[in-house]
């Protein structure tokens, strides 16, 4: 939920497709208020394992940000499914906020289709992500008008 401070004479709304409406101003001149915004989330399980062939693997229910370069999944279980860290790479928050986690290599699955991608050691209070990278190594894209996974337009050029 995106928390946004409006400014007081004016009410403000969102349309179905995010975009601002305005509406006339308050009856009340000093009147303030904060507006929550809900962003439309899109989650979607998928299957986590060390390859292709492995025998253990986890479902886990990840948020789908087709902004993140990288998926995150928690520590704990990667480290059960025998994946291990191979570097530390400094990430920005989108506050700002500047965090350093481990990063290794794993294998997604989704409806039977599977591709390897980094994967972020995620910490206590981080939430699973579907990252970029394993987004395009699967095949896939995500629809943000039906928020849901669609394959990708294969181009080779």
């Amino acid at each position: 939920m995106a928390e946004r401070r409006v400014d007081c004479k004016q009410r403000v709304r969102f349309s179905k497709s995010g975009s601002k409406v305005s509406t006339p101003p308050l009856a009340k001149e000093n009147a303030c208020f904060t507006l929550l915004a809900v962003m439309g989330l899109t989650s979607q399980k998928l299957l986590v394992k060390e390859s292709r062939r492995a025998r253990r693997k986890a479902a886990v229910r990840f948020q789908i940000d087709s902004g993140a370069v990288y998926s995150l999944v928690p520590a704990v279980l990667l480290r059960k499914l025998g994946i291990r860290p191979y570097r530390k790479v400094d990430f920005t928050l989108a506050d700002g906020t500047a965090i350093t986690r481990q990063v290794g290599d794993a294998y997604f699955e989704f409806q039977g289709q599977g591709g390897a991608a980094p994967v972020i050691f995620g910490e206590r209070g981080d939430e699973p992500l579907l990252g970029a990278t394993t987004l395009e190594s699967l095949g896939l894209v995500l629809d943000p008008f039906k928020r849901r996974l669609i394959p990708m337009r294969m181009v080779l050029a």
